[in-house]
């Protein structure tokens, strides 16, 4: 016979504590209507044994403890002489999640943020926590404005007592901005006002940035760009009081509505330093760029209180105070502030810890660092030490920290945390470039050879005009104090028959040993020393320049001749570019001159000399400029080999225009050929811009380009500068470095070759 406790229980539960039924000695505990959940699982939840005392209060507890675990709808004790019978029903379990409609998302990305809602195959189901994971779905659509999103949810019973859930999705279009109001504006106009914001009503690029559909961490943004841009006018007291945003009755249009207070404006009438500076008063006092008289501005205040801080890092403050308390008046409409320096203890680097690097060796990073353990915390030394290790190329990501040492009031950690990108490449194509058609190319390298930080490639191009076969090795620190060595062999052919230059060919053979010695934080001397034979050959269409220079004789087709130089190199580099594939800031300079010393049959020199400057207009757009000059010469009596002579046209340095195609012209057999010259002269300006989300991967610009080519060598003499505008494009693909332009020339003469589009495939940036 069973006797059922459960209304006993519940009964004992809200009544005087009376026992339901005589205490007795559990014999044997018996578990029924389990099918998924082990009989140990239950037995592991209950609070009596086989042999203990089964009473009133246990039976309780067993109950709640089952319940509790979510894995049961419903719950008996029943008792059945001495034996303990439990009785449950056990909730379904789910066992397939499907989605009908599903577009906007990956399903991943749903499934991620349902599991986290409690809803996951193999989860026991729970229709409660079902409606939460509904509100979650909407909740994801809400983010990309579809407010009219329909999601309607099917359970389906399935064996062993599992279900299968379906949401069934109507996406339906994305709401978009309709209008944008600011209430209460007067000062400025509100199409300049919108200007600031980045939320907009749809415009030209809104398909792709989204800018149209409402978001309330950008309008809160753009709220901010609001209060800074009126605060830099003068307005101390602007504030947005509220913020209305509406929908319309069909779900897809958004009004925007901000009611602000505008305030009175506010001139500075007096600034002053005070408290402990730690470094000369009147050093700090260069550093105020707000002054008396001036309109107020909280972008020249922050500037001052940056400044010193930063200040007074380089002198091992690393967390000074520097803060600004204002003094209004506002019946005369003037602020007054005190600047107050607190430089705090200073610090000391306790260590320095690098993370992130599986593959790169340490020494490879620490090398780089200018902030060393156990010295005094310098933050230039800290921001030279990222970019230095920006500049080697081999990570994605670099982010440097340097927080407080626990217990301790002077000393501070440097975390440096790197994410590596792939630096080797092994390529194997065909592939095409304006100028030479068809490239087939093959190349092994590897920039982070083993995690050393050397450099190793083996290089093939076998195009139409050139072929190129190249061994490179570079170890950047030879010796510890970073004197670096290398050395390539090559052999490299060039034929010209289908460019715009003048028809020759050559073959050239040879290697060459180099050292880097640095001699500065960003400077660096280069010295090279190599051995090159080159065999050139002319040809019937040729000029007579070149005929004369390999003894070519009447009735010849072709004459070769082959000449062994003896170059030496010299350079110098500046290189203060705070990145390295898409600097946003610094200058960077070359000078250079190769010399082929006596002791072969060449003897000449080429000096060049490039200045690369980089200028943030703002947090989206830079501005570059560039320019290059190069003179080359013979001497001893000789002149300058026509294989030595300069090139311009084309990316690299002046776009619109076809490669190699500036500069002297001379005709034969009734074709007008390029030759080249001793001197050339580039300039560049462009303006760059990252496109969001690939902002360290895909660059563009737009660019005026000038330059020309001068030699005494032709039929017709260069002319004037040419100049060229349009639009380029740099992205670091996975096969390479990749450049594009679309560009026009300005002044293009009679005898100018152009070309509207132009690639390029595996030159550096």
């Amino acid at each position: 016979m069973k006797k059922s406790l459960l209304p006993v229980l519940i009964a004992s539960l809200f009544s005087s504590p009376v026992l339901a039924f005589e205490p007795f000695s559990v014999k044997d505990i018996r578990v029924e209507g389990i099918q998924r959940t082990e009989a140990g699982t239950v037995f592991g939840y209950l609070p009596v044994k086989v042999g203990e005392t089964m009473t009133d209060e246990k039976a309780a507890q067993s109950i709640k403890a089952l319940f509790a675990t979510g894995f049961f709808k419903d719950v008996r004790i029943e008792i059945e002489k001495d034996v303990l019978v439990v009785v449950v029903q056990e909730r379904p379990a789910i066992a397939t999640l499907n989605f009908v409609g599903l577009k906007e998302f990956e399903k991943d990305v749903i499934l991620k943020a349902l599991k986290e809602t409690g809803i996951a195959e193999g989860r026991i189901f729970d229709r409660a926590l079902l409606e939460k994971a509904e509100q979650e779905l909407k909740r994801q659509y809400l983010t990309r404005g579809k407010y009219a999103a329909n999601i309607t949810t099917t359970i389906t019973p399935l064996e062993r007592n599992r279900v299968g859930i379906n949401f069934n999705i109507e996406e339906g279009a994305a709401a978009r901005i309709k209008q944008i109001n600011l209430v209460g504006a007067k000062s400025f106009s509100e199409k300049e006002l919108l200007s600031l914001f980045e939320l907009s009503t749809p415009g030209l690029f809104t398909w792709y940035n989204k800018n149209d559909q409402y978001s309330r961490q950008k309008l809160s943004a753009d709220q901010e760009k609001l209060k800074s841009f009126y605060m830099n006018q003068g307005y101390l007291e602007f504030s947005v009081e509220s913020t209305q945003v509406s929908i319309s009755p069909d779900k897809q249009d958004v009004f925007i509505t901000a009611n602000v207070n505008e305030g009175e404006r506010y001139q500075v009438s007096s600034v002053k330093l005070a408290g402990d500076f730690a470094v000369a008063e009147d050093e700090l006092k260069k550093m105020v760029v707000v002054k008396a008289g001036d309109v107020f501005s909280r972008e020249k205040l922050n500037e001052t209180t940056k400044a010193i801080s930063e200040r007074l890092g380089k002198e091992g403050y690393a967390f000074a105070n520097v803060n600004a308390a204002p003094e209004i008046d506002k019946d005369k409409r003037k602020v007054a502030f005190t600047i107050f320096v607190d430089p705090g203890k200073r610090v000391y680097v306790r260590r320095v810890n690098v993370a992130g690097n599986t593959k790169t060796r340490d020494e490879v990073i620490r090398r780089e660092m200018r902030q060393m353990e156990g010295g005094w915390y310098d933050a230039d030394k800290v921001t030279a030490s990222k970019q230095r290790i920006d500049r080697l190329g081999y990570f994605s990501d670099i982010s440097i920290e340097t927080p407080a040492v626990s217990g301790t009031s002077d000393q501070l950690d440097v975390n440096v945390n790197v994410t590596e990108k792939p630096t080797g490449n092994l390529m194997l194509g065909v592939g095409t470039s304006s100028t030479d058609k068809i490239i087939l190319s093959g190349s092994i390298a590897q920039n982070n050879f083993m995690g050393s930080g050397n450099n190793v490639a083996i290089q093939v191009n076998s195009a139409k005009s050139y072929r190129t076969y190249v061994f490179s090795y570079t170890n950047p620190y030879f010796t510890e104090d970073g004197v670096s060595q290398g050395f390539d062999i090559y052999h490299r052919t060039v034929n010209t028959s289908s460019t715009a230059l003048a028809t020759y060919s050559s073959a050239s053979t040879g290697a060459g040993l180099r050292f880097g010695f640095p001699i500065g934080e960003k400077e660096a001397l280069g010295f090279g020393l190599g051995i090159d034979s080159t065999k050139v050959s002319a040809y019937d269409n040729s000029p007579q320049y070149y005929k004369d220079y390999v003894g070519f004789k009447s009735g010849d087709v072709s004459a070769s001749t082959t000449k062994l130089s003896i170059p030496v190199t010299l350079n110098w580099t500046s290189d203060g570019k705070d990145s390295f594939f898409f600097p946003t800031k610094g200058t960077f300079q070359k000078a250079g001159i190769e010399v082929a010393i006596p002791g072969g049959d060449l003897t000449y020199y080429r000096a060049t000399y490039q200045l690369q400057h980089f200028i943030p207009l703002n947090s989206k757009f830079t501005l570059m400029l560039n320019g290059e000059i190069g003179y080359a010469s013979g001497y001893g009596g000789e002149a300058l080999p026509f294989f030595k002579n300069f090139y311009a046209g084309g990316i690299g340095s002046v776009r619109g225009y076809k490669a190699s195609s500036l500069g002297p012209i001379t005709n034969s057999a009734g074709t007008e050929y390029r030759l080249g010259g001793d001197r050339r002269v580039i300039g560049n300006a462009e303006v760059l811009w990252s496109i969001p989300g690939m902002e360290k991967s895909f660059r563009m610009g737009w660019f005026v380009d000038a330059g020309q080519v001068y030699g005494d060598n032709g039929d017709k003499s260069s002319g004037g500068i040419r100049y060229s505008t349009g639009l380029s494009a740099a992205w670091i693909s996975p096969i390479g470095p990749l450049k594009f332009s679309f560009g026009r020339p300005l002044n293009k003469q009679s005898d100018d070759k152009s070309e509207l589009f132009q690639f390029q495939l595996g030159t550096a940036f």
